[in-house]
């Protein structure tokens, strides 16, 4: 029976995680800063939840739950790095703490992690380490500058990973969602108190007061989390799995304007290399 570790359980697209594998009957190893949010998902599964307080930015946190799980289960075998939010801001308004605070939730804490399951899943040559990522992983909106650069750190990370565990028999999947209908662009999206005016019009517009796709974005996070346990546990599965129509169209259309940006430099590009 597989053993799942979720972080970022309390909420969207973790909780229905949780709920998606535990229905399989597999073990996991449900968290969430406070694990007193868990407690209906560990009575609807005493024997094989085990809910544990988990802040992914402090190491000893981290150390507690591997330790309980190796304890109660015997290892981890799919590691799920979903826990993390969102910063809305212009670059000039990030606020230093503010950012430091996002990297340690969204980048280093799923790094720690990954780290902590390794030295497991290289004895056993198996195992499986999935990256919530996001379509800002792979393009920026105005006034998601930090929270992309945190999202394009960790694909960049995830895919020279990819490289060195995947001939020791591990799998890397990197998710990129779309818009899903979760608490992301509500409670946990963070921006810091003051604008600038200068912005009104670029990053501005997506302040939380401004913008009105909470509640209205097209994904259904429970169809995510059961396609999401589907691929990890098929066959084959990709490196990177976008979730939702508005994922595909996105990323499609800058794939594109790349595209052309290199053909248009093309020439110039190449004259850059030794002549002769």
């Amino acid at each position: 029976m597989p053993t799942w570790l979720i972080t970022g359980c309390s909420s969207g697209l973790g909780r229905h995680l949780a709920h998606a594998v535990l229905e399989q009957g597999w073990n996991a190893v449900v968290t969430a800063r406070d694990a007193g949010t868990l407690q209906d998902v560990a009575a609807a599964y005493p024997r094989t939840a085990l809910p544990l307080d988990l802040d992914v930015s402090v190491q000893e946190q981290i150390d507690a739950a591997m330790s309980q799980a190796e304890a109660r289960f015997g290892g981890v075998d799919v590691l799920v790095n979903n826990a993390g939010h969102g910063y809305r801001a212009a670059v000039e308004e990030g606020e230093q703490d503010d950012v430091t605070e996002l990297f340690a939730t969204n980048f280093f804490g799923p790094v720690a992690l990954t780290k902590a399951v390794l030295p497991g899943m290289r004895a056993r040559r198996h195992g499986a380490i999935v990256n919530v990522s996001s379509i800002a992983g792979r393009y920026s909106a105005p006034g998601s500058g930090y929270y992309a650069a945190t999202k394009f750190a960790l694909e960049g990370l995830s895919d020279a990973l990819r490289k060195e565990v995947g001939p020791l028999g591990i799998r890397v999947v990197v998710v990129e969602p779309g818009a899903f209908r979760t608490d992301f662009a509500g409670r946990s999206l963070r921006q810091p108190p003051t604008a600038i005016a200068d912005y009104a019009e670029t990053a501005g517009l997506r302040r939380k007061e401004n913008d009105t796709s909470h509640g209205r974005q097209p994904g259904d996070p429970a169809r995510a989390a059961r396609t999401i346990v589907e691929v990890v546990t098929g066959p084959e599965a990709p490196f990177r799995l976008l979730l939702g129509s508005d994922a595909i169209t996105g990323v499609e259309a800058e794939l594109d304007t790349q595209r052309e940006e290199i053909r248009a430099w093309e020439e110039i590009s190449r004259s850059t290399d030794f002549s002769g």
